[in-house]
């Protein structure tokens, strides 16, 4: 799944337009390194987002095309 698709439907970020300008603005990290939208995420990655001066890093666990918002919270493990 692509990353910019995988923060929307975890409800990390709210919109797909904007998990793409934080990743093509250099805000999103993925295994340590800068992350461009379209990169295909994996079960296990790493994903660090910066929003100000707040970090969020959380690892992938699953990546269902459709979740419901009550279980978006279970596609990613905070770290």
């Amino acid at each position: 799944m692509r990353l910019d698709k995988y923060l929307k439907n975890s409800r990390i970020i709210k919109r797909r337009t904007v998990a793409k300008d934080a990743c093509e603005q250099g805000r999103v990290e993925v295994n340590g390194k800068i992350a461009k939208p379209g990169l295909e995420l994996k079960e296990g990655d790493i994903i660090q987002i910066t929003f100000g001066t707040n970090v969020l890093k959380v690892r992938v666990v699953s990546m269902p095309e459709t979740v419901r918002k009550d279980d978006a919270q279970t596609m990613y493990e905070a770290l």
